[in-house]
């Protein structure tokens, strides 16, 4: 029995250090997104899906483990708790930069649209038309 939750202790231990990699990964996505560096992004985005892929098989792992023991030891029980925490601290650092990279692709769309002449403002009027305001900086340029 102590071999059994030494071995499901162990696999515990690699998600553990798994999860700490993916909230440190998290964190550099979120500097990437502030400092809107894009390159960065997709190599981020590959390792998280690895050490996902790996969290994921350990996790059967453990789940088989976990179901044929009868007891579990304190030290067991104290790694699920911390796996669980580091779960959850990741899932909230991942909405974060999920609203990080929506901001900051709103605030591209805007750039964009000032440059390009798009309308800068939409309002209706009594009859519920739509009236444009004109955007005066590029429609006036003759370059």
């Amino acid at each position: 029995m102590a071999d059994h939750n030494h071995l499901i202790a162990s696999k515990l231990t690699q998600q553990v250090s798994y999860l700490e990699s993916i909230a440190a990964l998290l964190d550099d996505e979120l500097t990437a997104i502030a400092s809107k560096r894009g390159e960065g992004l997709k190599e981020i985005a590959q390792q998280k899906i690895s050490l996902l892929q790996k969290i994921q098989t350990l996790d059967k792992e453990v789940q088989v483990l976990v179901s044929k023991n009868d007891a579990q030891d304190e030290d067991v029980s104290s790694l699920i708790t911390q796996v669980n925490e580091l779960l959850t601290n990741c899932k909230k650092k991942n909405d974060v930069n999920a609203h990080a990279a929506h901001q900051a692709q709103l605030s591209v769309k805007q750039l964009k649209d000032i440059l390009i002449g798009a309308p800068s403002s939409m309002t209706y009027d009594q009859g519920g038309s739509v009236i444009q305001g004109e955007n005066k900086i590029v429609h006036n340029l003759k370059a």
